[in-house]
């Protein structure tokens, strides 16, 4: 308690006196400006990830529908790949690669879009940061 009654009783000795001097005026203008470039380099970072945002959508549109067509215009029964040997886990692959293609693409479509979601809401949340 005595502690914060000296703390009030510092505060309250300190008189700030403003003065019109054309230094004090100089300083707070360069502050400003440095807020405002700060203010505009933020505008500009965000406005560029949301072009690299729309354009990582579209390329992982394009190249996940072009991969998906591709698998499923093959032929059922003709593997993506094959190996030489034909024994073990090679064997199994290779029999299997049409499933495993599938659903690795279709588990990275689903990553990228997850992703881009909350790239986005970060983007927001940093607006609103910027705008309090």
């Amino acid at each position: 308690m005595t502690k914060d009654k000296a703390l009030e009783e510092l505060f309250l000795a300190q008189k700030p006196h403003f003065s019109d001097h054309a230094d004090f005026m100089a300083a707070l203008t360069k502050r400003m400006d440095a807020v405002e470039y700060l203010k505009q380099h933020q505008e500009a970072t965000i406005r560029r990830y949301k072009i690299l945002m729309v354009v990582a959508f579209v390329v992982g549109i394009v190249s996940g529908g072009v991969a998906i067509g591709y698998v499923l215009s093959t032929p059922a029964d003709v593997p993506l790949f094959t190996f030489q040997v034909q024994t073990g886990i090679l064997l199994w692959l290779s029999e299997n690669s049409r499933i495993l293609a599938a659903t690795s693409l279709s588990l990275l479509l689903t990553l990228g879009i997850i992703s881009i979601i909350s790239n986005i809401q970060d983007i927001q949340r940093m607006r609103v940061c910027l705008k309090a």
